[in-house]
């Protein structure tokens, strides 16, 4: 009667490689680390697995991973999904920052409250709190590509600069206005100016 399992590094990226883990009806803790392991993940009933992680697979799909979790791990109290799109992090990408990962953790939460440890953080009082309170409008909605609606490249680009400095082989100086403007969002370049400078 196994009670742990590690299959990290397997490049288990199908369906058949995880069918037998039906066999494994007392499994507390399963490690599917480092394989390629994407949205068509499916596992077996597992009612007595307390400890998932997933890291470094290909998951992008948050919300139905988090459904079929809670469907065959009742008992999941220890989830990491760190490494994959779906979890969003500033490690994995540029573009994300800390207010991303705490919507994720927050809508994770709202869809698998029993939770006690997400991705090697414990959940807090006040993150469950807000999970059940806010944890439905957390969800990140991508919008889907349509092919009826391809837009045509527009004949000219757009360009910031006044049309009088876009000419290449003209180089004074010109003053317009652009359609930009600059929110200061995780900006530091203000720090060093001085009071008196302002």
């Amino acid at each position: 009667m196994e009670k742990y399992l590690s299959l990290s590094g397997n490049h288990s990226s199908n369906k058949r490689s995880l069918e037998g883990l039906s066999a494994f009806g007392s499994l507390e803790e399963l490690i599917l680390d480092n394989n390629l392991l994407g949205n068509d993940l499916v596992l077996p009933g597992l009612p007595r697995l307390h400890t998932l992680t997933l890291n470094k697979n290909q998951i992008t799909d948050l919300e139905s991973l988090l459904d079929h979790l809670a469907e065959v791990t009742p008992a999941l109290e220890y989830l990491s999904l760190l490494g994959n799109v779906a979890c969003p992090n500033e490690l994995i990408s540029l573009e994300k920052d800390e207010e991303d990962y705490k919507r994720y953790r927050c809508f994770v939460l709202h869809k698998l409250p029993n939770l006690k440890f997400l991705d090697a953080r414990k959940v807090t009082r006040k993150e469950r709190e807000e999970a059940l309170v806010r944890g439905s409008f957390m969800k990140v909605v991508k919008p889907k590509a349509s092919s009826d609606c391809v837009e045509a490249p527009p004949e000219h680009p757009y360009t910031p600069l006044p049309s009088a400095s876009r000419d290449l082989t003209n180089h004074r100086g010109v003053l317009g206005k652009c359609r930009y403007v600059y929110y200061g969002k995780n900006s530091e370049g203000n720090r060093f100016i001085r009071d008196d400078q302002l």
